[in-house]
């Protein structure tokens, strides 16, 4: 049984509307904040299990976590961000407008997304079926910032919401929690991690 749960967004990427969007990569800053969480895992070390999206993002997230800790990263496509791929990239302002509606109804498909309920349930089951599995330690899990925060609204029984979401920056925020609990506190940056 594990011990503490983390589940951490991947930071900010090159956008590139020439390439699907979940085959994104880290943007230097992205990779200098991993680089240092890599180098001062702190809070991490008692992680024995490193559990990703199948995004390249996420996966270049992971990795050098994994690599600094002596672990493999688990690959599981069903952690991936929610289904966007109706409209692809789409700019700033126009992804924001859809964004806020996909939140804002989440029983509805906004211009051929996937719901924000079933990116929910499809999250949900995917961290309670890798949890099931038999580990002990901690288990962090790589991901996205929409489906984190459906995560998050699901554990710790709010409805969904964007006003849950880990706000501003381009990513690389995180939280925690104890098997079958709620989440222990809302989103904190990444670089909280590295205190001992």
């Amino acid at each position: 049984m594990p011990r503490m749960i983390r589940y951490l967004t991947h930071p900010q990427v090159t956008v590139d509307p020439a390439i699907e969007v979940p085959r994104w990569s880290l943007n230097a800053t992205g990779r200098a904040r991993v680089a240092a969480l890599a180098a001062a895992p702190g809070a991490l070390r008692a992680t024995t299990r490193i559990i990703s999206s199948d995004e390249t993002k996420a996966i270049e997230t992971a990795t050098p976590l994994a690599e600094a800790l002596g672990l493999r990263v688990e690959v599981r496509p069903g952690l991936h961000e929610n289904d966007r791929s109706a409209t692809g990239f789409l700019p700033p302002d126009a992804f924001e407008a859809v964004a806020d509606a996909f939140f804002a109804a989440p029983d509805t498909s906004v211009r051929g997304w996937e719901t924000a309920f079933a990116a929910q349930a499809r999250i949900l089951a995917g961290v309670t079926a890798c949890l099931a599995e038999p580990s002990e330690g901690d288990v962090l899990f790589v991901g996205h910032g929409g489906v984190g925060t459906l995560l998050y609204c699901a554990l710790a029984g709010l409805p969904i919401d964007r006003q849950h979401d880990q706000g501003p920056g381009g990513g690389g925020c995180w939280f925690g929690f104890a098997p079958g609990g709620r989440p222990a506190a809302g989103w904190e940056a990444m670089e909280t991690l590295s205190a001992p």
